[in-house]
């Protein structure tokens, strides 16, 4: 029988970090839990709730610490360096798409929350996530998938000896239509190779990855077509959205021990486009052709990081310090909005060639003052540029901003397998360039300039234990200020920048290994977010999400089966600013039952949404208009539906 050795879904025992929310989630947690899209590896971050509103070609909705975080907009995310947020772009600022990734060759997820390290820094307020890939497999990958709506995936990878390093390759092909009247029709290609020398202290890696993936949209539709019948709940108003999207890269990392410490580099060059059509106010702008427009951009990004690290002796204290600089460029030509029929383009809204330059450098310092009591303080300094050359004439310009966060928290302990954490800090998110020279409207209209850099302040007080033995338990709370909120306008199908606001919360993460084959997790999550200005419309945030919970089970090796149950709920949400019309909640069941056939092949059966339950990925409340209504349109829930019960049943062989 083939041996299994358990450390558990989380690394995050005493001592291995500087606040309670911060933390690692391991390649067990990673493997063993069903996903329904590559999106939800950010899930596994304690009180991440992730959606969608669109086609799985699309970036994910993501919420976290009380803030709808939209595509990505107050949380970071990197892939083995390489920043995933793109800024100024076409379709929201900080778009986050994980769609490029291959499960099967993650390692690990880093992740952090809150405004208090050095090393993070734009989109990073709300938190961070650092996806690690694997430089090797144990065995070759070879899978495939085939499930309910036409779901198919086919997955090859392994790892091979090549001139004094490590080769390693993976392939995805997926298919998938969907539960949806208008099939999605995803068409999804994914490659890796990576070479790689040494380890992560001492070695390097090359990697170059590459996706292309064409779908029809499932966007989000009004409550009352559905209450009246015009479509059902898989419907879709204008079944010619849909969207295409790619990206290349290839980055280099280094570790290398050297006479000083640590020290670390990494660069990155990544290609990559979009076209997204939609259509959200259907015919209230244009009552003869619809309201659909075409979001377009075509990217080229280039960046680096690098970092020393050293330890140190001051008057007996032992003390470790790290400078750190990060560099990048994005080039957006064009980056355009249009407005089309069918996905043919008959007007340009506006069209627009943007350069933005950015560099950040931090430092940080750790003390260790008494046996019990250690401090890391930090600062960083980050200056951007922007260059808009607009097709709307008066948008066309050059800004720069630049900011300063300094950072501290204080560690206590431990006693009795506890910590005590403080943590304090500030940080901020850029806003789009185009908004930041703005003086005119497309239609023609004034507009004043956006601030390019927002700065936010946010705070933690938290504890981790161990004393209960198997069992990791942290309890955090937090509050975040953010000078100003970006909010989803429905008709434009873009963010706009809105008031200051305030959210406070607190979390409580339980990880328990309750034997060698059997783990729990179970996360909860309560936040309180409104506006901090006053505005007689109310002071609620909208889509701001005030409770999560998430309990998880996992069987890892009872004779030749294994499985787990994943429940998640996350409660309603407030969708206009006095409070007044609210969503519902969602709860939502995953499931997985496997057999091991041999030692290298299994067989593994997933279920989502297991209890069949209709309920919404997402809602929005705002204005639209359907054929045969008045001018005006109507207010209205719209909602993005969960999928129904879906099977997938997967073949793997390791070779």
């Amino acid at each position: 029988m083939e041996t299994v050795t358990i450390v558990g879904n989380y690394n995050n025992s005493v001592g291995t970090s500087d606040a309670a929310s911060q933390g690692s989630v391991t390649s067990n947690l990673i493997v063993n839990r069903p996903a329904l899209r590559t999106g939800e590896l950010l899930e596994f971050v304690p009180g991440m709730i992730v959606t969608q509103h669109s086609g799985d070609g699309k970036a994910n909705q993501y919420f976290l610490r009380g803030t709808n975080l939209d595509h990505g907009t107050d949380f970071a995310t990197y892939v083995d360096g390489m920043p995933v947020n793109m800024r100024s772009h076409a379709h929201g600022q900080g778009y986050s798409d994980l769609n490029f990734l291959l499960p099967e060759l993650v390692q690990r997820i880093d992740y952090k929350k809150g405004t208090y390290f050095a090393d993070e820094g734009d989109f990073a307020s709300a938190g961070a996530a650092h996806i690690r890939l694997v430089d090797s497999l144990p065995q070759g990958i070879a899978s495939l998938s085939l499930g309910s709506y036409g779901y198919q995936r086919a997955v090859l990878a392994n790892s091979l000896a090549a001139v004094n390093g490590t080769l390693l390759y993976g392939l995805e092909l997926n298919r998938n239509n969907g539960p949806w009247d208008n099939p999605e029709g995803v068409r999804k290609y994914s490659g890796l190779l990576r070479y790689s020398q040494g380890n992560h202290e001492d070695g390097f890696d090359i990697t170059a990855m590459a996706y292309t993936n064409n779908w029809n949209s499932s966007d989000q539709i009004p409550l009352r077509a559905v209450q009246s019948g015009l479509i059902d709940r898989y419907g879709a108003i204008d079944p010619t959205d849909g969207g295409r999207s790619s990206r290349y890269s290839l980055s280099y990392a280094l570790h290398k021990r050297n006479q000083l410490g640590q020290f670390e580099f990494d660069a990155y060059a990544v290609q990559s486009a979009l076209e997204l059509f939609s259509n959200f106010t259907y015919y209230l702008n244009d009552p003869v052709n619809g309201d659909q427009f075409n979001q377009s951009e075509y990217r080229r990004m280039l960046g680096f990081n690098m970092s020393q690290a050293w330890d140190k002796q001051l008057a007996g204290l032992e003390m470790q310090n790290r400078i750190g600089l990060q560099v990048r460029y994005d080039k957006l030509s064009p980056v355009g909005i249009y407005n089309t029929l069918a996905q043919q383009r008959i007007s340009t809204i506006r069209q627009d060639e943007v350069k933005e330059s950015s560099a950040g450098l931090y430092a940080e310092n750790i003390i260790q003052w008494l046996p019990k009591l250690r401090t890391v303080a930090g600062v960083r300094y980050d200056a951007y540029r922007f260059d808009v050359n607009s097709s709307v004439a008066g948008d066309s310009g050059k800004v720069s901003d630049h900011i300063v966060s300094p950072k501290l928290s204080l560690i206590f302990g431990p006693w009795d397998k506890t910590e005590y954490f403080i943590n304090y800090g500030t940080g901020f998110h850029s806003n789009d360039a185009r908004g930041t020279t703005q003086t005119r409207l497309p239609d023609g209209g004034a507009s004043n300039p956006v601030t390019p850099l927002v700065k936010t302040r946010g705070g933690e007080l938290g504890v981790r234990t161990e004393i209960i033995p198997g069992l990791q338990s942290s309890l955090a709370l937090w509050r975040l200020d953010i000078d100003s909120e970006l909010l989803f306008v429905g008709d434009a199908g873009e963010t706009e920048p809105s008031r200051a606001s305030r959210r406070t919360g607190i979390e409580w993460n339980n990880h328990y290994i309750a034997a060698p084959w059997l783990l729990f997790d179970l996360d909860l999550a309560i936040s309180r977010a409104r506006y901090t200005q006053y505005d007689p419309v109310g002071a609620y945030i909208p889509g701001s999400l005030d409770k999560v919970a998430s309990f998880g089970v996992t069987v890892t090796d009872i004779g030749r089966w294994y499985g787990g149950v994943q429940l998640r709920y996350f409660g309603p949400r407030p969708l206009i600013e006095d409070g007044s019309v609210r969503s519902a909640s969602t709860t939502l069941a995953y499931a997985r039952i496997g057999y091991k056939i041999a030692p290298r092949t299994r067989l593994t059966l997933d279920a989502f949404n297991l209890f069949n339950k209709q309920a919404s990925d997402i809602d929005y409340y705002y204005q639209s208009r359907l054929r045969g209504e008045t001018a005006d349109g109507a207010n209205d829930i719209h909602f993005h539906p969960v999928e129904p019960r879906a099977l997938r049943l997967t073949l793997t062989h390791n070779f």
